[in-house]
């Protein structure tokens, strides 16, 4: 009988029958038969792994549920960076839990994405007007690494004389979030930063100084003018960096107005739940003289090849996949699906709805801090938001509003000097104004009055009050019912292709199935609503949860534990190596900086190697594309005294279990150093062997990969690390809550990273359970196989193992196509997308070639159909090199065809529209129409735009 209410057989994409069949098609007789033709017996796992068995969706959803119970959502008004928000209900059901907006992937492939890149072109637009700045990225992972990211900004941009002076100090005003001040230890000590923190007033500027920074509104919530101090660190040549509040920007100067070079902080208040931490949207908007030094990734305004506006990803020779050790950053993705929903709420509220939400906020807190006031107590803000500070009268202790708030389900900030703090947000409305009133009137034995409405409006010192207008353009003002706003989105939808439409074949990316049932809990309020600082007993749930996921992980990785906080792969490379860092300081060994890196490493590794202080030696592959285990013994006997770490990724990024990596890990200890792997190809480990077993001290995991957190079109991304036994005491603290581990300061925002989208991991885990998840990684082996097997012939594979087997993806040469025929891998890739896929990776990691990674979550029939189009695409190919097709006006140069290409009377190409635009007959049923053709990338690098003004502004 068939176990259909098994979630693995919903998760993986081939049935029984055909897995069978397609096991004789690859030339074995049995799955154990491949894995062992695949995975050296050396590193293979000797008994199943030890976990529970896979619950059925249902007894999942009730296991989920109960846990969500035991969370507690009170009305917070803690602050610090997170704040309560309504979520248009339009933009939570049209895109958070819309498959097309979560399971599209980051816009390299610029014609198939034109309606995420629309998104989040509005997402810079709207952070360039509220900060007055001419230059945004498209989101960063946190306000706190934005920081980080501002200080080594300011710090790579530094005056010819800075450099030479080896400039080193960044001046930090005090009144900071604490976790943005714990990040900025972090990655300022390995680059020989020093951080200065004191009273703003009391800066003093000279010749080792070369930034600023300083937050806006502080944080106890005052309004300061930075404008003399901007002045004077200008004279001194320099730079300010400044955390803003964004919905304060609706009311207050921006701090473009008055001078400052950058301004960072969070968007979570545009519509994205609090989450108990994360993912939030940061954003980062800069002068335009440092555009090729901004971190994260920039929507730019481009043409096509038709000469029509197109919009792609600019710059990005700046990313780390091609800077490798030289990159000014490490950032591998952002918060894309985050800036898509703030982008949509300022959309949806346009600048008259964000003006009068801001404004509410704070009519709210003048109109609290005048009644509290009139019962005895001291406000000490003068100026300020949403922020209100409290000193208690003598007969009032801290503890009475505390005990006397939480009975009331409501959550203040205590601050060590006996005051209370409020934070009002977008949901405080007039009944908390009453409870609010009513704790501070009990604790003082007196009584207030009840209200039944709001207050007038109160207004911000003209000081400080923002005089210019912002969000006028007409994407800003044109959708405010909820029938234009979904059609709005729905339009920018149908132009992206996502999982919806076709599987999405990227090597290195594993673009896997991300299950409604492990969806469901991210909208629930018990999880999304919940800030990341109240106490634990609040959040019971999350904390049991996340303490059974990091068991788990430890037992699928054979490491002792886990840190949830980075929250992107990348920072999960650069904890790892911190930790690393950490302990050889420990044995005072802090000299060991030397960190060997093979030649096929993902772009990240060297750039977070640098950025953890280390020095970069790369180490070369043979000509079979595994590491040169001679070389590399050299290398670590030639470093043996200053040793720190290798890093590696198994499989390797060409596809291939190399036989000799434990050898190759034996090698980097016998002389002192640590093993790093890269656990970005983890989806061909998963219970058949494990970093443990293969002789790895830290691994960091990619839950948007492996584990099926989506990639929400560029983010969010989570990367906790796991790590051997001696390395535990090492892992990451948190200045403000105890996240269980007491190492080396924080590398996010958020005691565990992105808490809110843990549960979809956590329900992976435990609906497949052991045996479910090694039949995961032996399909995603399979699959990859029989794609190999059948486009071997054409196209050819450039790697495979001791017994001609590829893991769990594939390279597929392409550099003999060029030279007989012209035709380049890019050719291909844009020809994918008139048969409606997105293209497998492209020049990476070996340059003229693609790479394939198809997953355990796709179909028989899916499969058939990419090996149906590869093998269709090479024949087009072969009628250029014969002389059938023209070398220049053939389908692959032209690719993509848009409907208006077909459509145009006067067809001029050497070969039938037909052929252009329905190769394939199935295409017919289901087509997907590219919006541009091929775009123009370096016109829209040499004319840089990076917000919504049309394109005629600029021709």
């Amino acid at each position: 009988m068939i176990k259909n209410d098994k979630f693995g057989w919903r998760h993986i994409g081939p049935r029984a029958n055909e897995i069978d069949e397609m096991l004789k098609i690859v030339g074995v007789s049995s799955m154990e038969e491949l894995i062992d033709q695949t995975v050296p017996n050396n590193i293979r796992l000797k008994e199943p792994l030890k976990m529970e068995k896979g619950l059925t969706e249902r007894q999942y959803y009730r296991k989920i549920h109960d846990l969500a119970q035991m969370n507690k959502v009170f009305n917070t008004y803690i602050g610090m960076g997170y704040y309560d928000t309504i979520t248009p209900a339009v933009i939570l059901r049209n895109v958070l839990e819309n498959p097309v907006w979560y399971t599209s992937y980051t816009p390299y492939q610029a014609e198939i994405s034109q309606g995420r890149l629309e998104a989040l072109l509005n997402f810079q637009t709207m952070v360039c007007d509220f900060t007055a700045l001419p230059l945004a990225n498209a989101s960063l992972l946190d306000e706190a690494t934005a920081a980080a990211e501002a200080m080594v900004m300011m710090y790579n941009t530094r005056s010819r004389a800075q450099k030479k002076g080896n400039a080193n100090v960044v001046l930090v005003d005090e009144k900071i979030w604490p976790q943005t001040l714990d990040v900025l230890i972090t990655r300022a000590e390995p680059l020989g930063i020093e951080l200065k923190v004191e009273n703003y007033k009391e800066f003093g500027f000279n010749e080792q100084v070369f930034g600023v920074l300083i937050q806006y509104p502080n944080s106890i919530g005052n309004i300061e003018d930075y404008k003399a101090l901007v002045e004077t660190a200008h004279k001194n040549e320099c730079k300010v960096a400044v955390a803003a509040d964004l919905l304060s920007l609706a009311l207050l100067t921006p701090p473009g107005e008055w001078g400052a070079d950058i301004c960072f902080g969070s968007t979570q208040r545009f519509g994205v739940p609090m989450g108990y931490g994360g993912p939030h949207a940061a954003f980062f908007a800069s002068k335009d003289e440092f555009k090729r030094s901004m971190p994260g990734r920039i929507i730019g305004v481009t043409k096509d090849a038709s000469g029509n506006r197109a919009l792609r990803m600019a710059l990005q020779t700046r990313e780390q996949h091609i800077k490798r050790e030289r990159a000014t950053s490490n950032i591998c993705t952002a918060q894309a699906l985050l800036s898509t929903m703030a982008g949509f709420y300022a959309v949806y509220h346009g600048p008259r709805g964000i003006y009068s939400i801001a404004a509410r906020i704070h009519t709210i807190a003048a109109f609290l801090s005048e009644e509290i006031e009139k019962i005895g107590y001291k406000q000490q803000n003068e100026d300020y938001f949403d922020t209100i500070r409290f000193s208690l009268p003598r007969h009032v202790k801290m503890e009475d509003i505390e005990w006397l708030s939480l009975d009331l389900k409501m959550n203040f900030r205590y601050f060590d000097n006996d005051e209370v703090g409020l934070s009002i947000d977008e949901t405080t409305n007039v009944e908390d104004i009453n409870w609010i009133l009513e704790v501070f009137a009990k604790a003082a034995n007196r009584n207030v009055p009840e209200f039944t409405d709001y207050p007038q409006q109160r207004f911000i010192d003209s000081a400080f009050t923002r005089k210019s207008e912002y969000l006028q353009l007409e994407v800003f003002n044109r959708y405010r019912s909820e029938t234009e706003m979904v059609r709005y989105i729905k339009k920018l939808e149908n132009r992206d292709i996502s999982l919806t439409h076709s599987m999405i074949s990227l090597g290195s990316c594993t673009m896997k199935l991300n299950a409604a049932t492990e969806m469901l809990p991210l909208s629930w309020i018990e999880f999304n609503g919940i800030h990341p600082f109240v106490p634990k007993n609040q959040a019971k749930g999350y904390q049991i949860m996340m303490e059974e996921m990091k068991r788990d992980l430890s037992k699928i990785t054979g490491l002792a534990d886990v840190s949830l906080m980075p929250n992107s792969g990348a920072a999960g490379e650069y904890a790892g190596l911190m930790v690393i860092q950490e302990f050889h300081k420990s044995r005072n060994e802090g000299h060991r900086k030397v960190c060997l890196i093979p030649s096929s490493a993902h772009g990240t590794n060297p750039a977070s190697a640098v950025m953890a202080g280390m020095d970069v030696v790369v180490t070369p592959c043979d000509e079979k594309g595994n590491i040169d285990v001679e070389v590399l013994r050299q290398k670590a006997e030639e470093h043996k005294d200053d040793l720190a770490a290798l890093m590696i990724t198994y499989p390797s990024t060409h596809g291939v279990f190399e036989a000799s990596v434990v050898e190759v890990c034996e090698i980097i200890h016998a002389h002192g150093g640590q093993v790093y792997m890269d656990g970005a190809n983890m989806n061909a480990q998963v219970g058949i062997t494990n970093p443990g077993v293969i002789g790895a001290d830290v691994c960091h995991l990619n839950l948007h990969k492996t584990f099926a957190i989506p990639h929400g079109g560029g983010g969010p991304g989570v990367g906790p690390i796991a790590v051997a036994k001696h390395l535990v005491e090492f892992l990451p603290s948190h200045s403000v809550m105890n996240n269980g581990h007491i190492g080396l300061h924080a590398v996010s925002a958020a005691p565990w990273g992105s808490a809110s989208v843990l549960p979809i991991t956590y329900g992976y885990i435990k609906m497949l359970g052991g045996d479910g998840l090694r039949k995961a990684t032996e399909v995603a082996i399979l699959n990859a196989n029989y794609i190999a097997h059948y486009l071997k012939d054409n196209y050819g594979i450039l790697y495979t193992g001791e017994k001609g087997r590829v893991g769990h993806e594939m390279i597929l040469e392409c550099r003999h196509l060029k030279q007989s025929s012209g035709i380049t891998e890019l050719d291909i890739a844009k020809r994918l997308m008139d048969y409606g896929y997105h293209a497998p990776t492209l020049s990476f990691p070996v340059h003229g070639t693609l790479m394939v990674e198809p997953t355990e979550s796709e179909s028989k029939y899916e499969l058939d159909r990419f090996i149906e189009t590869m093998n269709t695409i090479f024949d087009e190919i072969k009628d250029i090199e014969n002389g059938v097709a023209d070398k220049t006006d053939n389908v692959l140069k032209n690719a993509p065809h848009t409907q208006d290409m077909i459509v145009v009377d006067d067809w001029k190409h050497a070969y039938p529209r037909t052929k252009a635009a329905f190769p394939l007959d199935w295409i017919r049923e289901n087509k997907f129409w590219p919006m541009v053709t091929r775009v123009d990338d370096a016109y829209g690098d040499r004319n840089l735009v990076c917000t919504c003004a049309p394109i005629e502004d600029y021709l």
